[in-house]
């Protein structure tokens, strides 16, 4: 018996098709019209399986299996894939599950459109979403961020092993895996990073992402109590201030600042960055930016200059370099080590920023201890000032 040539009908005679079954719930048998065989060797042009699977054969040997279907009176086609990559019965299994869909009345097309959304919104890296949250927050941190303090903790302590994972399926087996290094040995930091992730993943979900906003909540469950209490930084008495700053006599840069700093009250960053034009006779006008900026501020800091400050700064002009007052012997300006060298190097455990504290416990002992009005007329000393 004489069969037509497939590689002219593109059709197969009945002994050579194969049975195919579309599913075990349906009962029904498709007899497919093509073979493994027919494709390798089919000519470029429109071949039909049946039940809305096509292939399309292309001039050099390329081509790609269609699937065609009508819902609601529309009639659509749908790619499935290269024929290469993809084989006859990976296509017909396509087939059959987007045809059901099509019964249940569902669009596959935008089936298969939703799922690749899901798929790319879980597919955002960590890395990719703390960057953008960190860049969400900049116009509330000094100088925009641009010291890195904010983002620090995470890129040191979180991102290199987290980095690369999507941010959805992070879990707090994985937060409490990558801060467990340093929850103890580096308690403050470790918060710092754990607040930071909170942040991000707060972020990822205000992006629409599926997150897990309790991960951080639960790390710290695992992780426990951490066994390392912060220390604040030393202070020196406040009745030993005024001899240290009297042994400050030498006028060199390093000496001349820690003056300034010890008499304003100020931090390492506003004295070390201070600016001759930022000086207007007694008023010191610090820009928002050199301030330790807490969310929402951005206004300039007038500081009053007693006439101690103001010999201070007298004594410091001759060093000044492109307008700052203590630059440093390189580039720039001393930074913020200097001053604390020099304490330690004299065997003092205090420290630049501990000077704060002594003025703020300097000043609660005088509120203590100045008498009260209602107290100055009791004794009769207030009758005549």
């Amino acid at each position: 018996m004489d069969f037509p040539d497939p590689m002219l009908s593109g059709k197969l005679a009945p002994s050579q098709q194969i049975l195919y079954v579309l599913g075990d719930n349906l009962g029904d048998k498709f007899l497919g019209n093509l073979t493994a065989l027919f494709i390798k060797s089919a000519p470029p042009g429109k071949h039909e399986d049946g039940d809305g699977l096509r292939l399309i054969k292309r001039e050099g040997g390329g081509g790609q299996w269609v699937f065609r279907y009508t819902l609601y009176g529309r009639r659509r086609e749908m790619g499935l894939g290269g024929f290469k990559a993809l084989s006859l019965k990976d296509a017909r299994d396509l087939a059959f599950g987007y045809r059901t869909l099509v019964a249940k009345g569902k669009d596959p097309i935008e089936h298969r459109r939703k799922q690749r959304r899901d798929a790319m919104r879980n597919l955002h890296l960590l890395k990719d979403i703390a960057m953008d949250a960190f860049e969400s927050r900049k116009a509330d941190l000094k100088g925009d961020g641009a010291a890195g303090r904010w983002y620090s903790p995470l890129e040191h302590h979180v991102l290199p092993k987290l980095g690369q994972m999507p941010v959805s399926e992070i879990t707090q087996s994985d937060i409490r895996d990558a801060l467990m290094p340093i929850w103890h040995s580096k308690a403050a930091t470790a918060t710092k990073a754990a607040n930071r992730l909170k942040i991000v993943l707060d972020h990822a979900a205000a992006l629409g992402l599926d997150v897990d906003l309790q991960a951080v909540a639960k790390a710290k469950q695992l992780l426990g109590r951490q066994r390392h209490q912060v220390r604040s930084i030393p202070s020196m008495p406040w009745m030993d201030v005024p001899a240290f700053y009297s042994s400050l006599e030498e006028p060199t840069i390093t000496h001349l600042a820690l003056q300034l700093l010890i008499l304003t009250g100020l931090r390492s960053a506003p004295v070390r960055f201070a600016r001759l034009d930022e000086i207007d006779g007694d008023i010191w006008t610090v820009p928002a930016n050199n301030m330790k900026a807490r969310l929402g501020a951005a206004e300039d800091f007038r500081v009053p200059l007693s006439k101690e400050a103001q010999r201070v700064i007298n004594l410091a002009r001759p060093y000044e370099r492109d307008g700052y007052l203590f630059p440093s012997v390189r580039k720039g300006v001393i930074s913020d080590a200097t001053m604390a060298r020099l304490m330690e190097r004299r065997g003092l455990e205090a420290r630049p920023h501990g000077f704060r504290s002594s003025l703020r416990t300097w000043l609660a002992r005088f509120e203590v201890c100045r008498p009260s009005r209602a107290a100055h007329r009791r004794s009769g000393r207030g009758r005549h000032r």
